[in-house]
Order: structure tokens, then sequence, then C-alpha cells
């Protein structure tokens, strides 16, 4: 006999006295031993951060106060990405965040200067948000959260627009960053559009 399961609500919350965590940490990465390398290079310069621990099984790297934040694994069985565009079960991608526009902007112009382009470029409501492409071909979002407090974040994604798309609105990097260096006016550019509908990327 199935075992029904309670359909999930948003503000659906685990059993009163159920342990926290008090942060996320890191994620780790395999890859194929002939792109090790290039993946610890590709994460250490996107980053701007610095090789914690390093061996030929696995590679630490660290950018900020913690001693790591991101591991790299080298494993010959491992199953490559397929080619063909198709989303694979598993982690969708991960993301970093930046203190505000004018970062988001000059990450960006970085990037692009060292040969990268985005894959996606969109205000999520929540987040005006780029990402990006490692060599493995997983997914890296670089995000500013678009509200000054956590409660006007949830209370954006409670409201009927959010609900309505909760994927976002497109925007071209380039104009974006015209728009951060003619110093316009922060939340003017983090407020998204509302174009209706939207439910699919």
């Amino acid at each position: 006999m199935a075992v029904q399961t309670e359909v999930l609500k948003a503000g659906s919350s685990a059993p009163p006295g159920t342990l926290e965590p008090t942060a996320l940490c890191h994620f780790v990465l395999r890859t194929l031993p002939e792109n090790f390398e290039k993946m610890v290079n590709w994460y250490v310069d996107f980053t701007g951060g610095r090789l914690s621990y390093y061996s030929s099984s696995i590679a630490m790297i660290a950018y900020d106060e913690e001693h790591h934040r991101i591991g790299i694994v080298p494993r010959k069985d491992a199953v490559p990405r397929p080619t063909d565009g198709r989303p694979i079960v598993g982690l969708g991608h991960v993301a970093f965040g930046y203190e505000n526009l004018d970062a988001l902007a000059t990450l960006y112009e970085q990037k692009r200067n060292a040969g990268l382009q985005p894959v996606w470029s969109i205000n999520h409501g929540p987040t005006t948000s780029i990402y990006w492409r490692d060599p493995d071909g997983n997914e890296v979002e670089t995000q500013v959260d678009n509200f000054d407090t956590v409660a006007e974040t949830i209370e954006f994604m409670e409201g009927p627009e959010f609900r309505e798309n909760p994927i976002g609105v497109e925007f071209d990097p380039e104009d974006f960053v015209k728009r951060v260096r003619r110093g316009g006016e922060q939340h003017a550019i983090k407020k998204r559009a509302n174009i209706g509908p939207r439910t699919t990327k």
C-alpha cells in the first residue's frame, strides 16, 4: 500500500524542535581526471580564491574566512554530463552572492574580459542574477539581493507577482552595466518588470 505524502506549500516547515544547521559550508564537484586541473583553475580564478589543499585526489578552494568552500574531486568512473543540453537529475546550480549591483557589474566585466560569456542574465524578483558555466557544464549563479531585508524578500515571494512568474525577466548584461555605471538608482534597477505569467525557463 502506497504511503500518501502531504503536498507541501510555501511556508511549510519542519517539526518543532528539529535541529537546524548553523551554516551552508561547502559544495563538492566530481570531474573526470582530464578536467581536474581545468576545473580547479576555473573556480580559483572565478571566485578570486586560493587553494587551501591540493592533491591528486582532491582540491579544496577557499575565498573567505572558511577553510574551504569548494571541493573538486577527479573520478575515472564519473559519468559525463549529456552534451545535448538536457537537464540532469541532481544539483541544478550553485550561487555566489555579491554585495551590490556595482560589484555584480564589475564581476561581469572581469569575466567578459577574461573570455567568459554568461549563459543567462535574469532578474528573478528576489535577486538580480547572472549565470555562467564551468568547464564541466555546471551552472554557477552570481547574484545580488533585490530587497534590503529577508522579510521583504519573503513578502515578495509570497505575493501574487511571484506566484504568477517565479522565473523572472531576462536582461542584457551590457545594458545592465551601462545603467549601473551611469549611477542609476539601485532600487529602480533591481525592480523587476511585470511581464505576466511565466513558469518555465
